[in-house]
């Protein structure tokens, strides 16, 4: 049995690998096929599963700020759609003849969107800390949160009155950092990591509320802690290969009757016209259209809470059997469109950005980038640990030097450091169209990410930039690409290691390593 799921997950996800698409696709695939032949869903691959959604929210946790929760653009727009949306499905419901308790089941279940593939495909592409992958993560947060209350209209969740307790969680924040900071770099980080999970999930079903919620917000109780990027990429493989039972899980749901598929097609349909809300909602919120575009495009699919939701109205007499298997099948064909979708985002709004800069508020947006370098003789894109240090070298020099960044929590600890450092998304076509690049001499691009790299050298280069165009790259067959693109200069970090090594030995290096040697890179600027 086991060979079977991993044997057709693994074929399956290289196939969808092949024709471009993400793995989850093959992955889900792989689970309706297993059904066809015979494959019942089973205990071992529940509970494989369910571990891979906690590792998930337990990462999201250790990056999550509550200022991001409490934006107007987080509780305005993900509030309104929630209840507009719920508010559709819920009247077609009432118009199929079903009660209003199940309307309001299935209403509330599909409008909320997938926390797993959305914050996994934010990962992915390592914009979970830029401004557009904070909102999504927020609204997310909200919709798990009015689910959780769902469930307990529904009986499956009857949270305690000392659910309250779990309030009181950021107190344990001295004890839990202490522990973590004494568990070292290998196998002891990575039971630790395992252990908070799932530790916050069983508090959190004990007391009656979501195991999912209680591993957000134990990953929240070190959030902002120096070694939170090295437990959360200590923790990645596991988190990754637990998730592939997630999506077989949905597929062994198995497909509703012939009968029923004109209703599911129905709600899939629906789908665009949930991303419209969502973008349309952005927008009256002030935000830039691009924003608005790619967090609109995050959301835009169904929830794997509405299988639970759906689930517990089938075990509570509210809705058909048949619905279980009507809203697997929703769900994964959302998963299955929006996964693709995500991952061309910002080549499909370079395509329509003209069309869409017409919906664009003329107002000051929360997410406005720079038009000015300052006078900045060079720009360093990316202020993680490499970036910061590029800052430093080039600083101790004389030079005027600016740092972009997407992530707020770089920019704060570089501002309170004294340095020169604004919000950018490389990826943003419209930042390199509008920075006016007077007197700037060279780009430093120190993104991890390659496409965040290609796209602000040819953005350069489309605006006739001449001057240097440096790039750091991790793997020898990226080079070619980066050339292509405009990058003139190629520095390999990880090859250059002990040439740095050794002129520090020589003493020819005397400008001290990064102040924050936790400070990883991720997807910035």
């Amino acid at each position: 049995m086991e060979l079977a799921w991993v044997g057709a997950a693994y074929g399956l996800g290289l196939l969808a690998s092949r024709f471009g698409l993400p793995p989850l696709v093959g992955y889900l695939g792989a689970g309706f096929a297993l059904w066809g032949f015979g494959y019942q869903d089973s205990r071992l691959l529940g509970e494989i599963a369910d571990v891979g959604v906690l590792l998930l929210l337990f990462t999201v946790g250790l990056k999550l700020r509550f200022a991001s929760l409490v934006r107007r653009e987080v509780l305005g727009v993900g509030g309104i759609h929630l209840v507009l949306f719920a508010l559709l499905l819920g009247l077609i419901t009432l118009l199929l003849g079903m009660s209003t308790d199940a309307a309001l089941f299935v209403g509330v279940g599909l409008a909320f969107s997938s926390t797993v593939l959305a914050v996994k495909l934010l990962d992915d592409r390592r914009e979970l800390s830029t401004f557009h992958g904070r909102v999504a993560v927020g609204i997310l947060v909200l919709q798990d949160l009015v689910a959780v209350g769902l469930l307990a209209y529904a009986g499956v969740k009857n949270p305690t009155p000392w659910a309250l307790l779990l309030l009181a969680l950021p107190l344990l924040r001295p004890v839990v950092g202490w522990i973590l900071e004494k568990s070292g770099h290998d196998e002891l980080l990575l039971l630790y990591g395992l252990g908070l999970s799932l530790g916050g999930a069983s508090l959190a079903q004990s007391l009656g509320v979501s195991p999912e919620l209680g591993a957000l917000l134990m990953g929240a109780v070190l959030a902002g802690h120096p070694q939170t990027s090295e437990l959360s990429r200590t923790l990645w493989g596991l988190k990754e290969a637990f998730l592939v039972a997630f999506f077989l899980d949905i597929g062994l749901m198995g497909l509703p009757s012939a009968s029923a598929l004109p209703l599911a097609l129905g709600f899939i349909l629906l789908i665009p016209l949930k991303a419209v809300l969502f973008f349309a909602l952005f927008i009256a919120f002030g935000l830039r259209a691009r924003t608005a575009f790619v967090t609109s495009v995050s959301l835009a699919s169904y929830s794997e809470f509405a299988l639970i939701t759906s689930v517990a109205a089938v075990e509570g007499g509210l809705l058909p059997e048949s619905w279980g298997q009507l809203v697997g099948l929703v769900v994964a064909v959302s998963l299955a469109l929006a996964a693709p979708l995500n991952r061309s985002v910002h080549s499909l709004f370079q395509r329509y950005e003209h069309f869409l800069l017409r919906f664009e508020r003329k107002v000051q947006h929360a997410d406005d980038e720079p038009t000015s370098l300052g006078g900045a003789e060079w720009l360093v894109v990316g202020m993680g640990r490499t970036g910061g240090a590029a800052y430093k070298m080039l600083a101790s020099h004389g030079y005027r030097v600016l740092g972009l960044d997407a992530d707020e929590g770089k920019l704060d600890f570089h501002r309170a450091k004294m340095r020169q450092v604004r919000y950018g998304d490389a990826e943003d076509p419209e930042l390199w169209e509008r920075l006016d690049l007077t007197g700037l001499r060279g780009v430093l691009l120190t993104l991890p990410d390659l496409e965040a790299k290609l796209r602000a050298a040819r953005g350069l280069k489309q605006r006739g930039f001449s001057g240097i165009i440096a790039a750091t790259g991790y793997h020898r067959e990226e080079d070619p690409i980066l050339l292509e693109a405009g990058v003139t200069l190629i520095s390999h970090p990880f090859a250059e290691a002990g040439e740095r090594l050794a002129e520090r030995a020589m003493g020819l290096n005397i400008i001290p390593e990064s102040d924050d040697p936790k400070l990883a890179d991720t997807r910035t600027a």
